[in-house]
């Protein structure tokens, strides 16, 4: 028995120190191998709107283990969607920008999609097949021009130690919404839900109808294609959705005075919520992905910490939906300089490995097929199948999502009733 043990402990040991040997870049990343001279020098630019993307930044580290003399840099753009345009053909142009579906098609945009690179061309060698095919969209003439990097979902954060403090469940059924907020306000919460209400974009009023809105739609062709074409009387689908809207107001589920206080749907958001004295406050996962850097930034939540989730909302009584749509894309510029090596990092990047280890450190949904989520999102990983949504897939275009963002942020302020609403369907600007 001794020497059987000597033997599987000696085992163990070289087990133990060969894993921990040095990695080669190949150990980093297997399914990568450099197609070009790896002692290339050049520099590629990175152009988007975030202030910083530090999640990018590491992937370049990781890139310059294969091309240690490629310069890759990040840049922010003031006034990004008005400015793209005359960036990409300028001097100083990037290689690479941050690039959204609803420039598509859109006469504004010509010039920037007049830039974008064909990125299903199988020459380029992308794998676009690791990405959830519902995220990807394909032109008129089935091109690739966008390559999903982040995706977005709809939901609420979730005070889970306010729920077990107060001894609640999370709601799972509309009808179970309803008795927790009523639950929550007798015991002195104002507002059991909150979220940003000073502008339609991003409020919480559309993060709410929108979801239900493209339920709606997916159900029926013919109601979509109403709807794409802004025919008034798509008007009519959007009742369901403005109904519930107007429904968590009408039920003090939200206290629309508390939520004016709150001054961007960012950062201001998530220090609200860090407060420790609102138990859901509904957002979308482009914030969440500010979370974790801003608990230190919170004293409040520095003071008392509490564990939070983000939950898809349940706004029926078949349970939530997951709304599964782009966030960021990143598309190429085919005029730029050292395109190869541009391409070779797009290869590089847009890989199931890659996008995953982005998506974690920047803390957003990842695009790819695997749809491996931070623990924060758990609970969309219960949503079936049946009840995941994409956007893309469905083909719903821009001037479709103003029409339900403008509407539902109008019938929550009291601006305009639901039938004003459904009958002013494609005016709303």
């Amino acid at each position: 028995m001794k020497k059987l043990l000597c033997i599987i402990l000696l085992i163990c040991t070289f087990a133990l120190l060969t894993a921990c040997g040095e990695k080669t870049p190949e150990a980093v990343d297997e399914g990568f191998k450099p197609a070009l001279d790896t002692e290339t020098e050049c520099k590629i630019t990175v152009a988007g709107s975030y202030d910083n993307f530090e999640a990018l930044e590491a992937e370049f580290d990781r890139f310059n283990e294969f091309y240690p003399n490629v310069q890759l840099s990040y840049v922010k753009l003031d006034d990004y969607s008005n400015m793209l345009g005359t960036v990409l053909g300028s001097n100083d142009k990037p290689n690479i920008f941050f690039s959204y579906t609803w420039m598509i098609g859109n006469d504004q945009y010509k010039t920037v999609v007049d830039h974008m690179e064909d990125l299903s061309d199988s020459a380029l060698g992308l794998d676009l097949s690791c990405i959830r095919p519902g995220l990807i969209n394909h032109d008129a003439q089935d091109r690739v021009m966008l390559a999903p990097v982040f995706s977005r979902t709809y939901g609420m954060l979730v005070n889970n130690d306010l729920f077990e403090k107060e001894g609640l469940s999370i709601p799972a059924t509309w009808t179970e919404l309803m008795k927790v907020c009523e639950e929550f306000r007798s015991k002195g919460y104002s507002s059991p839900m909150m979220g940003y209400s000073l502008k339609s974009s991003s409020s919480f009023m559309n993060t709410v109808a929108y979801p239900l809105f493209t339920a709606t739609l997916s159900e029926n062709p013919d109601a979509l294609s109403k709807a794409n074409k802004l025919d008034p009387s798509a008007g009519e689908y959007m009742r369901p959705a403005l109904e519930t809207v107007e429904k968590l107001m009408q039920n003090n589920c939200i206290d629309l005075n508390e939520c004016d206080k709150i001054e961007d749907n960012y950062t201001k958001v998530i220090l609200r919520f860090f407060e420790g004295d609102v138990p859901m406050m509904i957002c979308t996962a482009d914030t969440v992905s500010g979370t974790k850097k801003r608990e230190s930034q919170s004293e409040a939540f520095t003071k008392t910490p509490f564990n939070y989730t983000f939950a898809p909302i349940p706004l029926t009584e078949e349970g939530s939906y997951f709304i599964d749509s782009p966030s960021i894309e990143f598309s190429v510029n085919k005029d730029c300089d050292n395109l190869d090596m541009t391409n070779e990092f797009m290869r590089f990047l847009i890989t199931k490995d890659e996008l995953n280890q982005m998506a974690s450190v920047k803390r957003l949904v990842t695009p790819t097929s695997d749809l491996s989520l931070d623990s924060v999102y758990a609970p969309f990983g219960q949503v079936p199948a049946e009840r995941i949504i994409s956007p893309e897939e469905l083909g719903i275009t821009d001037q479709l999502t103003v029409q339900i963002r403008v509407a539902a942020f109008q019938v929550a302020r009291g601006e305009i009733t639901i039938d004003e609403a459904v009958k002013k369907y494609g005016s709303f600007e």
